[in-house]
């Protein structure tokens, strides 16, 4: 891949993430068919491995040490994922190929993604485990945000609601499948992580096929330097409000939310008493959730093209994310999780239908759409790398999981309210 000669920008490059490129129907087309599978394949692995097979298997290797290890992993991998998702996004921008931009990408990653999934489920210590599950979140992270990247590249403004609700579904059966997954090879972890590998290489693979991304050789750049690529980090916020509004309100909804969604396994075990019986319930409550993510989805983000607006549905979601988290507090049974999951599957599907429209609105260029979309994405890794923490010192220093809830549910309403502000936003 060349990533120094420049050349002009072909005619498909035009437009702005306000507006859109102008693609052809065919390839529209192409894209919207592995849309759903493509955006399902993270979520299936992020929610088989640290949801259930990491977290059953940290458990196996310490007991005594679970939430303490948990909290390391989850959180270093927060880290790495804040550190390359930007970088990636940038190279992406820069590739210059026969096969586009980001597809080269979405192929090495998966390919990456797959082999890290068979060494962690070969771990049988803490220290193989990290590295092997940090290499995991660089390789997934270098195919996920080019891949996000197609939407500001190739899809027009009027269609972006439809292809954010086809994302939410996605996200919602992948994450589903992955603990459907996970929970049937509890017994055997290693086997749960091959199946993973095989699932992410078949869905990426075909995804980079279909979606026919158009060649990026002939597109122009400027040479590489170093400073550029230290600024893959920073959009200005002062000449970009819109953009940081955007960046503040998904940062505190997102972290709202990973406060009890980190330890949901240990929340089931110890905070409603389930014990080793907490790991079959985990795919139940996300069944729920999904069906209700699944409705919302599906009419939400159409909704939001024809209506024109997009930001009632994520003030809306805030607060229905806010309710669904005090429940549990209220009612610390299998009943309040039930109740839980349904409201936070409203929630979800509300704030999921919209939330990739939204980004893709506020992104300041579009000769860098990867690079910017990778910092507006650091709202969602950043809380990833503290949130852990922040959770376990809350459970450690109240002795327990109650704070939890209460302290998620004002970030959360906090973060749909925030979006208020971003005028660009309808």
């Amino acid at each position: 891949m060349n990533t120094t000669s420049p050349r002009p920008s072909p005619p498909e490059s035009t437009g702005s993430p306000r507006e859109g490129p102008a693609l052809s129907r065919s390839r529209l087309r192409g894209l919207g068919a592995v849309w759903l599978p493509g955006n399902a394949a993270s979520p299936l692995l992020w929610n088989a491995v640290t949801a259930v097979l990491m977290a059953v298997q940290v458990q196996r290797i310490d007991p005594a040490g679970k939430v303490h290890n948990l909290a390391l992993l989850t959180g270093c991998g927060a880290v790495m994922t804040l550190l390359v998702q930007p970088l990636a996004g940038r190279l992406s921008d820069r590739t210059r190929s026969r096969w586009g931009r980001r597809s080269p990408w979405v192929l090495g990653g998966a390919v990456g993604g797959a082999g890290s999934l068979v060494l962690m489920g070969a771990a049988h210590s803490i220290g193989v485990l990290l590295p092997t599950y940090l290499l995991l979140v660089l390789t997934v992270n270098s195919a996920q945000l080019p891949m996000n990247a197609m939407l500001p590249d190739q899809v027009p403004r009027e269609r972006r609601g439809l292809f954010a609700s086809l994302a939410a579904v996605g996200q919602s059966l992948g994450g589903l499948a992955g603990q459907l997954i996970a929970s049937a090879s509890v017994a055997d972890i290693a086997h749960g992580y091959w199946v993973v590998a095989a699932i992410l290489v078949v869905v990426l693979v075909a995804f980079a096929v279909t979606a026919r991304e158009p060649s990026s050789r002939d597109m122009a750049d400027d040479p590489f330097n170093w400073a550029d690529l230290l600024r893959s980090y920073w959009v200005n916020p002062r000449r970009n409000p819109d953009f940081a509004w955007v960046f503040v309100s998904r940062f505190l909804l997102v972290t709202g939310y990973l406060l009890t969604a980190s330890y949901n396994l240990y929340v089931l075990q110890d905070y409603i008493g389930l014990g080793d019986r907490a790991v079959h319930y985990v795919p139940l409550l996300s069944a729920l959730t999904f069906a209700c993510v699944l409705a919302l989805s599906a009419v939400g983000g159409p909704w939001s093209d024809r209506v024109g607006r997009r930001r009632p549905f994520i003030q809306a979601s805030s607060v229905v994310f806010g309710v669904g988290l005090l429940v549990p507090l209220l009612l610390p049974t299998v009943t309040g999780m039930i109740i839980a999951a349904v409201v936070g599957g409203v929630g979800y599907g509300m704030f999921g239908s919209v939330d990739a429209a939204v980004m893709s609105e506020v992104l300041p260029s579009k000769a860098g759409y990867g690079k910017d979309l990778a910092v507006i994405n650091l709202s969602w890794s950043i809380p990833q790398a503290f949130s852990p923490f922040l959770a376990g010192a809350l459970v450690t220093a109240t002795g327990g999981y109650t704070a939890l809830f209460p302290i998620g549910a004002a970030l959360a309403v906090m973060g749909g309210l925030s979006v208020t502000f971003a005028k660009g936003v309808r």
